[in-house]
């Protein structure tokens, strides 16, 4: 896919697809969205000491320029943590980078907070600027 076409093919979105997805797809932003914000409360990923599942929430806010991600394949990106094991900071700039590399926008934060597991919450917080 080359990122200096105005336009991307969707190959998910309208498609049946049962598997974890590497990168989310983007279709050209609409004029006048100066923000846009994705808030996913069953981010699952395993604890890379102890193997235990991890269960998170992450809220994605971004501004966009040209492109805004399409929802399905976010989801099935996501959705490819599941069986990694990845602590909670390495997954918030993970994400973030995704969608900086993916949707170029003017600036990402990516907010993942983990569920308590032995009394303590981790928040993690990932920004970027395009």
């Amino acid at each position: 896919m080359n990122k200096n076409t105005p336009t991307r093919q969707l190959t998910i979105l309208g498609g049946t697809v049962r598997h974890a997805v590497e990168h989310v797809e983007v279709f050209p932003a609409p004029a006048n969205v100066t923000q846009v914000r994705f808030t996913n409360d069953e981010l699952n990923s395993i604890c890379p000491v102890t193997e235990q599942p991890d269960l998170s929430t992450v809220v994605i806010e971004y501004v966009p320029d040209r492109w805004c991600i399409e929802s399905k394949s976010l989801k099935l990106y996501l959705w490819g943590f599941r069986n990694r094991a990845v602590f909670a900071e390495a997954m918030a700039a993970e994400i973030a980078g995704e969608v900086m590399h993916s949707a170029e926008p003017k600036h990402v934060r990516v907010t993942l907070t983990q569920r308590p597991r032995g009394g303590i919450e981790v928040q993690a917080i990932a920004e970027l600027d395009g």
